[in-house]
């Protein structure tokens, strides 16, 4: 097993959007346990195969006695709304209230190419849309205002900055 390289923000590849996982094979068992390792590594709730650069439809997220590996998952229903801090590996440090859905059912494979569903309220479906957007391509601040969008982009561009003239 290997640790990944968390991709972060603006990075262009977290816009593209995943392609679907057509081949279950070692390769992609490989690839989930080094995803799985990466995650809790960085001490995250979810990751998302886009996020380490990788633009395969699968996320993994491991909350309270939740472990879900989830490949080419899609919501299927959604109901409800809440609003609560979300944070993201690809944006270290940044925390914001974001607007979710209450409850969803999500619809996926699991490694081996099994259908399964998973019924989630609360945190895990804050958790489950947040990994289902970055493999559409969509991020966090996408649920913020424009301001805030690039507020936060010039702080992470800074830091960006600071760490490659401070190592």
């Amino acid at each position: 097993m290997s640790l990944m390289d968390v991709r972060i923000y603006p990075d262009p590849v977290l816009r593209k959007p995943a392609r679907e996982i057509e081949t279950y094979d070692r390769a992609l068992e490989s690839f989930i346990r080094d995803l799985w390792e990466t995650m809790l590594a960085f001490d995250g709730v979810g990751l998302a195969a886009t996020q380490v650069g990788r633009d395969l439809r699968i996320c993994v997220i491991s909350w309270k006695e939740h472990r879900l590996i989830l490949v080419n998952p899609r919501i299927v229903h959604s109901e409800g709304e809440q609003v609560g801090d979300e944070g993201c590996l690809s944006f270290p440090g940044i925390f914001e209230k974001i607007r979710r859905p209450q409850k969803v059912r999500v619809e996926a494979v699991d490694a081996e190419g099994k259908p399964f569903s998973v019924d989630a309220d609360g945190f895990l479906a804050r958790a489950l849309c947040h990994e289902i957007d970055h493999l559409d391509g969509r991020l966090m601040i996408d649920h913020l205002s424009p301001l805030k969008r690039e507020i936060i982009r010039k702080k992470l561009l800074k830091r960006s900055r600071e760490e490659r003239t401070n190592p």
